[in-house]
């Protein structure tokens, strides 16, 4: 296991013991990675066996990598879980060198972590904002992409719902722990969200308040190639998974398109688990073998 020498010098001890909290919840024998680029030092948990397809996890912003400890046990069993903190996010990866400002810099940063992992072909998995950036590098680097799953995507197929930012925004422009922690509450009123991820989201956001997350245009999605499955909260504040359910339709009539009724669009990836984990695993292969 490694550390960062300075992970995030600005956050407090609080942030990194919620974080670590998380971490513990992995499966024994994951290591940490941390991964030079040239956009800086990118740490990653890694989980599975070695020479197992690599499955390459995107969380949604604020998350970090830590969010996956209820997928890692289940995917990692046939797979290589590599789950980075995404740079310029919260977390213990470390931004240095080149700027990231644009979607072709975050683009670039991929094609680099991968390099630097030894990977030249990984399924994508990521959520929410994770899923944008997912998708935007399935269309970037097609060749190196070999299977893609959205997890409640937003700003892929459509635009929020106006009322999600109109609730967000003014939680974000002055977010103090406590006031996250209702809003988080308020957004997923009726499903079981994890208090460890909520306390770790809103430490998150309170404490890297100054990041600037590199955002784009929505992606062609219609220009997509690889298989896709689209997991939709079907309970989601986000946008409405209806609209967005029909529009990957239409841009990618060849996507695997299922909802999960039960849940809010932060309840992902925590929630629910077993039935993510199997829809998950099935799409990319590992169903049936083995029955975590």
């Amino acid at each position: 296991m490694t550390e960062s020498a300075s992970a995030s010098a600005s956050a407090s001890q609080d942030f990194f013991a919620a974080y670590d909290a998380l971490l513990a919840r992995w499966p024994a024998g994951t290591a940490e990675i941390d991964v030079p680029t040239p956009y800086g030092t990118t740490r990653v948990h890694a989980y599975g066996p070695a020479g197992a397809p690599p499955v390459l996890l995107l969380h949604g912003g604020g998350s970090t990598g830590a969010v996956w400890f209820a997928n890692a046990a289940a995917l990692g069993t046939h797979h290589r879980v590599l789950a980075a903190d995404i740079l310029g996010d919260a977390g213990r990866s470390v931004r240095a060198g080149r700027p990231l400002r644009t979607s072709a810099d975050l683009m670039g940063w991929l094609d680099a972590l991968l390099e630097g992992l030894g990977v030249r072909r990984a399924a994508l998995l990521g959520h929410s904002y994770g899923a944008w950036i997912a998708l935007t590098y399935a269309l970037h680097a097609p060749e190196r992409v070999d299977r893609l799953v959205l997890l409640d995507p937003t700003q892929c197929f459509s635009g929020f719902r106006p009322g999600f930012l109109l609730r967000s925004l003014p939680v974000l422009a002055r977010p103090r722990t406590a006031r996250v922690l209702a809003y988080l509450d308020r957004e997923t009123a009726g499903t079981d969200t994890d208090p460890d991820w909520k306390r770790l989201f809103a430490l998150a956001a309170s404490e890297f308040a100054g990041r600037r997350l590199v955002v784009g245009r929505r992606p062609d999605a219609a220009a997509l190639r690889a298989p896709l499955l689209v997991l939709l909260a079907g309970r989601s504040g986000a946008h409405d998974p209806g609209r967005v359910a029909a529009r990957a339709r239409e841009a990618v009539p060849h996507a695997r398109i299922e909802t999960l009724p039960r849940l809010t669009h932060y309840a992902l990836p925590t929630a629910a688990p077993a039935e993510t984990n199997r829809l998950v695993r099935e799409f990319l292969g590992a169903e049936g073998a083995d029955s975590t």
